[in-house]
């Protein structure tokens, strides 16, 4: 009995000599995650900044276009709603946190769309200061997604290799979801002439 008993204590010591140190390395790439998803929020909260004043720039032009104008001020609202705790990273919340964000996308789309029809708005340097800044977010998103996602990859990847599996499950790391294409993204526009 005695001999089980030490056994069992030399195989649960060698598994914390083992694994211990890739509980550090765990920490910082969880650390690492965290930090990238901070940047992913701050470049969309970023946008949802600049839409009050593009809301407002387009208004005054574009008298008739209320309905497109509401549809951005609702996306943006029930998008700014939505929020993530960093520790909550899993497919489903990813999900929706990304549909919300993508009705914004949607609606700012076919708000950019109509401004087409205002030459005299486009001509206006502060709509001209808006839609660039605006492009400059949508970029910003774009790469903080990317890092994103590297950075889940990365600490996925160390979560569920041995040894550090055993650690992981023992201090309770697990998988995070990253980011997925849009529904239907896969299949190129079709355009027309």
């Amino acid at each position: 009995m005695k001999k089980v008993v030490l056994a069992i204590v030399g195989v649960l010591v060698l598994l914390v000599v083992v694994s211990g140190c890739g509980y550090n390395n765990l920490v910082k790439l969880d650390e690492d995650v965290q930090t990238k998803w901070a940047q992913v929020e701050t470049q969309y909260q970023r946008r949802s900044d600049l839409i009050p004043n593009l809301v407002s720039t387009v208004k005054g032009a574009a008298k008739f276009e209320q309905g497109t104008l509401t549809q951005v001020i609702e996306a943006r609202s029930k998008a700014t709603q939505i929020t993530i705790d960093p520790d909550k990273l899993t497919e489903e919340n990813i999900q929706k946190y990304q549909a919300a964000q993508g009705q914004v996308s949607q609606a700012l789309g076919k708000l950019m769309v109509l401004t087409e029809n205002y030459p005299e708005l486009k001509a206006t340097q502060q709509f001209s200061e808006l839609s660039a800044q605006l492009e400059s977010t949508e970029n910003r998103i774009g790469v903080a997604r990317k890092d994103f996602n590297e950075s889940v990859q990365t600490y996925n990847t160390k979560v569920r290799s041995f040894p550090n599996n055993l650690t992981a499950g023992l201090f309770g790391f697990s998988k995070k979801a990253a980011f997925k294409a849009e529904a239907g993204a896969q299949n190129a526009p079709k355009v027309e002439f």
